[in-house]
């Protein structure tokens, strides 16, 4: 009988082999095709403008850490608070969710203008806009957690003469638990992404402006090695929340 799962072994193999195989390509493939290496420059010198340059990247990442972190929090923040708003008044629900709709399908990279143009230049329009794509995936699925109780679980709940807050707490908040570290765990590289949208827009530091830079004077190097640090810190954000998920359930098991 064929195995619809993988084994431990090949779960850890499988991943490291597929992404050597990319880097091989990428290694020695593609300048083999003629692909010049200020357009696409190989793995090992994009390693050498990173080690050699760490010191300047990291400090153009601290700005985009903190603007990330800032509109993380900024946004998971408003969007419970309004989830909360929307499954417990109904008409404001009608009235402004399809607003919030609107506003999530209009394309960051149009929005940001109008952010810097409306915010200025400094911090904030990049938290601004970092909160954004956080907001909208965490207040969907909030909504759809805190809503998920059955009609027969709240009618318990009554029957216990429990208090619309110890529902609350008791019921809908633990049942949106799950769906708001999945959102969480999202919003800890989108945000990331905003922070650097931002800096595309108006600034001089930050690696949304090491990008810009780096595009204009044909540095491919330092291109991507500001793109590999970007990806590595969405993925270490990621797995902070993940970590901080585990530890959550821990705590929070009987």
């Amino acid at each position: 009988m064929k195995r619809d799962r993988l084994s431990l072994l090949e779960a850890t193999i499988l991943p490291v082999a597929g992404a050597s195989s990319l880097l091989i390509v990428w290694q020695w493939v593609l300048p083999a095709l003629g692909v010049p290496a200020y357009i696409v420059p190989t793995p090992l010198s994009v390693l050498r403008t990173f080690a050699s340059e760490w010191r300047d990247l990291v400090q153009n990442a601290l700005p985009t850490w903190y603007e990330a972190l800032l509109g993380f929090f900024l946004g998971n923040l408003t969007a419970v608070i309004l989830a909360i708003v929307f499954v417990y008044s109904p008409r404001v629900r009608a009235a402004y969710f399809p607003v919030v709709l609107l506003f999530n399908t209009i394309p960051v990279l149009a929005l940001a203008p109008i952010i810097i143009l409306v915010f200025g230049l400094g911090v904030f329009p990049k938290v601004v806009i970092a909160a954004l794509l956080c907001f909208f995936p965490t207040l969907v699925n909030m909504v759809r957690g805190l809503t998920s109780a059955t009609s027969n679980e709240l009618e318990l709940m009554h029957v216990l003469s429990a208090s619309g807050w110890e529902t609350f707490w008791r019921l809908r908040a633990p049942r949106s638990v799950p769906l708001l570290f999945a959102s969480l765990r999202i919003s800890a590289t989108t945000s990331v992404i905003g922070a650097i949208v931002g800096e595309w827009i108006g600034s001089d530091r930050g690696l949304g402006a090491v990008i810009i830079q780096s595009t204009f004077n044909y540095r491919a190097e330092r291109l991507f090695a500001a793109v590999l640090l970007a990806s590595l810190s969405g993925i270490i954000f990621f797995a902070i929340v993940g970590r901080i998920e585990r530890i959550f359930h821990r705590l929070a098991s009987p």
